[in-house]
């Protein structure tokens, strides 16, 4: 049966095991047993079957989907979107309902939910009695919910899906059923305010507020590419009938006001309105193209009426429609979402309507999500902030040495013969830990992460060239002018940007440092060898010098230098101790408790707050202030080293100057702070080796994301683009059909033109006719009424019983009203008034019938006097009226002026029935009529048009 209103029809989907998703995801990601939430994971399934099944208009499925919806906005807050779970949909609008579509994600299910709940309310809404005011009022109940459910789902669903959204849950979409639900909400509210009997004027505002609601649904609706060009045309249709509603509405209430003129102006926009309405009457159903061709109906009808008075009788002046002042509007169509919905709180808990939420037990995915937040923060102020900064410290102290050739000059003069301490230990941890073989694995490592890492950055570059250039052949396959979409790099701008600086500040700096370290290698490698090989070789490498005995001022000298030297070891030694003691109070912060007890504060003051990261970030602060002495040690070393280097520089230059000519111990000085150099340039590698392993692993997170982004970028134009150019193929097609017809049509024009153009054949000139003189007319038999007799009053007749008559709720009623007969008296020719006559009385108006007036006598009124009827003639009948009015004017003066007025709009009241004819009948009587009837017919040959 065709409707008027329209409904969202349901998504389907198919059975998933949300609980075995939740179980396994549990198991693996929380420190908590799944058995803990046995029952819990029975719950959500058993919610989750009834709501999916809930797909008939009842009222009985809004708390399915309610409470499932519910649960799942709770547990977003305890678990991450992808959960494991795949929720498989088909969409309910468009042309791919067949086609489902599965995400891994819980926002996915819950707008699919949603968007199930905005269905039934408004299918429950189709479903209700919407002829009497109470199921208006509960229909525009369900509209208004349902609008808010879409306006929840668009705002606060979709934004946050982290996923591409359904096809026919794009913004334009919801946009247009929002509007498209609180369109026929406002509906409900107009048709209850004609069946209250309220003012027209109030009528005309909520049926303008309906139509721009209607306008708003199918401007939105032709931006999206899934509602059906049927809704469209019947949102366009609805939108310009309840326009010419409004104006028809205004006209009324123009014409309680008196303002005829302006009651013509909005009568003419009103029917130009209803006559855009009818250009869609093609595409719209049954229901909708009655309700616009009865309204039209109307607005004719009250048009020719109100036309013909304001010419005869008012004369005023119909403002053009640019200066008709814009109707006001009365909006009672407001979008609520449901505050179980929007805010879960209300529904779950001791006191909820739901029930308690699942897993109320369970860590918050938040708090894991913060643990690793702070993890990171910590880190990065240990490592980066502290350590590296001591790292930094030692090393400038070591380049300091190197340049003074320390402590190689000092360890030649102290043991000439043999291997330094020092020397062997260094030694002993190179061979301990392979070093060579471990520069090279390690190096080895870097350069696969690196080549992995390149690897995913050029698929991700590659991805986005192919994709410019198919853009590119597609408009110059298209043209420029009909291929109008974003080009490539402005699409993906952001794909562009990272892409430049993933090349330019991370793997350029990164190979730059990757050569220096293998330069680093390179040179000290020699050496290196010597150092990882056996005690002989060093003795070997390392040569002796003649004993000597060193004079008293130079050892003097060595003796300060080698206690400057001991507080440098002692210093570094001092920074690793520090900085193995920091890494172990790293190690063992644990944050957990805190953001356990953090937890359970904000879930006891705020139940149902989604927990947030960012909700800790005090506690974050607080938390990492236990490292400020840290950081102070890193300033008080640098003031310390700043002071021993000062005096090593000081020291050395008296040793020097001191063995100022000793050149006994050159070559094994040189020998031995070579081996030193090689040993710190060793340290220098493996130190940097380390923190490339790092910075890879980090790069192939980055370079990861990128690629898939471009991948999924390249996927998303390609399917943009299938669809401009299917777009462009049906208009393609479209364009050569209506070619194909204009030729068709220029070709019977021109044989039409040929044949009309052709010469006609010659006849004989026609004679012109002979003037005669027109018959006399017979005298007019008494009792029949002629133009030339004017109208008459006649005697009284009893009244009429009341007539009934229903009409369409959406119009005006109209009431029976009662009439007092009188005789046509055709043996009069002149009008004649006993006293002051006054006008009242039942007016007339039949289907394209002509405008006339007739004046009989009603003596029940006013002490007997006559009154003043409105009927149809045409012709000569219409200057007697004139005369008429003329009369009422100048006898009983604007008083008289009024009551005419009175009477022409209590006629138009009570003239809109089917029983006009009949009352017509016993208003002139048998013979009258019969006679009239006559006068009809003869009106019908002159004018081609009926009367009465």
């Amino acid at each position: 049966m065709a409707s008027n209103i329209l409904p969202i029809p349901f998504r389907r989907t198919h059975a998933v095991s949300l609980s075995e998703a939740l179980k396994q995801y549990i198991s693996n990601k929380y420190d908590q047993h799944p058995d803990m939430f046995k029952r819990d994971l029975e719950a959500i399934d058993s919610l989750r079957t009834d709501a999916v099944t809930s797909l008939e208009a009842h009222t009985s499925g809004i708390r399915k989907l309610a409470s499932y919806a519910a649960q799942l906005v709770w547990i977003g807050g305890k678990f991450p979107i992808d959960i494991g779970a795949e929720f498989t949909w088909y969409p309910a609008l468009g042309f791919n309902t067949q086609r489902p579509e599965s995400q891994n994600n819980l926002r996915f299910e819950l707008a699919n939910i949603l968007f199930n709940l905005a269905a039934l309310y408004s299918q429950l809404a189709v479903s209700l009695n919407r002829t009497t005011p109470d199921g208006l009022k509960a229909a525009n109940n369900y509209f208004c919910q349902s609008a808010g459910v879409l306006g929840y789902l668009r705002s606060e669903v979709i934004t946050d899906l982290r996923s591409t959204p359904p096809e026919d849950m794009d913004m334009m979409t919801l946009e247009c059923l929002e509007q498209l639900m609180l369109a026929q909400a406002q509906e409900c509210s107009w048709s209850m305010a004609i069946k209250k009997g309220y003012k027209d004027a109030l009528i005309a505002k909520l049926a303008a507020k309906v139509s721009d609601f209607y306008d708003q649904s199918a401007e939105f609706g032709t931006r999206s590419d899934i509602i059906s060009t049927e809704w469209i045309h019947h949102m366009t249709a609805k939108h310009h009938h309840f326009a010419a509603a409004a104006q028809y509405r205004a006209a009324w209430d123009c014409l309680e006001k008196h303002k005829y003129g302006e009651e013509v102006a909005r009568l003419r926009d009103s029917l130009a309105c209803a006559n855009e309405g009818l250009k869609e009457a093609r595409w719209i159903n049954k229901a909708v193209l009655g309700d616009l061709n009865q309204l039209k109906m109307k607005v004719s009808e009250d048009l020719r009426t109100a036309e013909k008075d304001n010419d005869i009788i008012y004369l005023n002046p119909i403002p053009a429609k640019s200066e008709l002042k814009t109707l006001d509007r009365a909006g009672m169509a407001i979008a609520r979402k449901p505050i179980e919905i929007s805010d879960p709180s209300t529904s779950l808990g001791d006191r909820g309507a739901f029930g308690q939420p699942l897993f109320a037990k369970l860590v918050p995915y938040a708090v894991h999500v913060a643990a690793s937040i702070y993890a990171e923060r910590k880190d990065r102020l240990v490592n980066n902030t502290i350590i590296d900064e001591l790292e930094a410290l030692t090393n400038k102290l070591r380049e300091l040495l190197q340049s003074l050739n320390l402590p190689g000059s000092l360890q030649a003069l102290e043991k000439p013969l043999g291997l330094p301490l020092s020397l062997t230990s260094h030694a002993e941890e190179v061979r301990q830990q392979q070093g060579i073989h471990k520069i090279r694995r390690a190096m080895h490592d870097v350069e696969t992460l690196k080549s992995n890492d390149i690897a995913m950055y050029q698929e991700g570059v590659e991805l986005l060239r192919l994709e410019a250039l198919e853009d590119e052949k597609a408009k110059m396959k298209h043209g420029t002018e009909r291929w109008t979409r974003p080009p490539s790099q402005q699409a993906g701008e952001k794909l562009y940007q990272q892409q430049v600086l993933i090349g330019e500040q991370y793997l350029k700096p990164a190979s730059h440092n990757d050569d220096s370290v293998k330069a680093k290698l390179k040179d000290c490698e020699p050496v290196l060898r010597i150092l990882d090989g056996t005690d002989r070789d060093l003795e070997e490498y390392v040569p002796s010098s003649r004993t000597a005995v060193m004079p008293p001022k130079v050892e003097r000298e060595a003796s300060t230098l080698r206690n400057v030297l001991n507080e440098v070891n002692r210093m570094e030694s001092r920074r690793r101790r520090k900085a193995e003691t920091l890494r172990e109070k790293a190690k063992s912060d644990d944050i957990n408790p805190v953001l356990l007890a953090e937890t359970a504060r904000l879930e006891r003051e705020f139940p149902m707050q989604k927990i947030e990261a960012a909700h800790f970030e005090e506690l974050f602060e607080k938390r990492l202030q236990r490292y400020d002495d840290d950081r102070i040690m890193v300033s008080d070393e640098l003031e310390e080293q700043e002071h021993i280097s000062a005096q090593l520089k000081e020291a050395n230059s008296a040793f020097v100057a001191a063995r100022r000519g000793d050149t006994s111990t050159r070559e094994r000085e040189q020998a031995l702070q070579r081996l030193e150099n090689a040993y710190l340039k060793y340290k220098e590698i493996t130190f940097n080796l380390d923190q490339g392993r790092k910075f890879y692993n980090e790069l192939a997170k980055i370079v990861t994301r990128f690629r898939d982004e471009c991948r999924a970028f390249r996927y998303q134009r390609r399917v943009e683009a299938g669809q401009i150019e299917t777009d462009l193929s049906n208009a393609m097609s479209s364009l050569n059909i209506a070619q194909s017809n204009h030729l068709q049509e220029q070709k019977q024009r021109e044989t039409l033109r040929a044949q009309y153009s052709a010469k006609a054949p010659v006849k004989d000139p026609i004679t012109a006719p002979v003037p005669t003189r027109a018959p006399v007319l017979p005298p007019p038999t008494p009792g029949m009424w002629t133009p030339e007799l004017g109208i008459k009053f006649g005697g009284v007749a009893p009244p009429p019983a009341h007539g009934i008559n229903t009409h369409n709720p959406a119009y005006p009623n109209t009431r029976a009203g009662q009439m007092r007969a009188g005789q046509w008296d055709a043996n009069q020719d002149t009008l004649q008034r006993p006293g002051r006559a006054r006008g009242t009385g039942a007016g007339a108006g039949g289907d394209g019938s002509s405008r006339y007036y007739a004046v009989f006598a009603d003596g029940s009124d006013r002490g007997g006097r006559p009154r003043l009827a409105l009927g149809d003639v045409s012709g000569p009948a219409v200057s007697l009226l004139s005369e008429a009015v003329d009369d009422f004017r100048m006898e009983d003066g604007e008083e008289g002026m009024e009551e005419l007025r009175e009477t022409r709009l209590y006629a138009r009241r009570e003239s809109e029935n089917e029983d006009d004819r009949e009352r017509w009948r016993w208003a002139l009587g048998q013979e009258g009529w019969e006679r009239w009837e006559m006068l009809r017919l003869e009106e019908v040959g002159k004018e081609g048009a009926g009367f009465l």
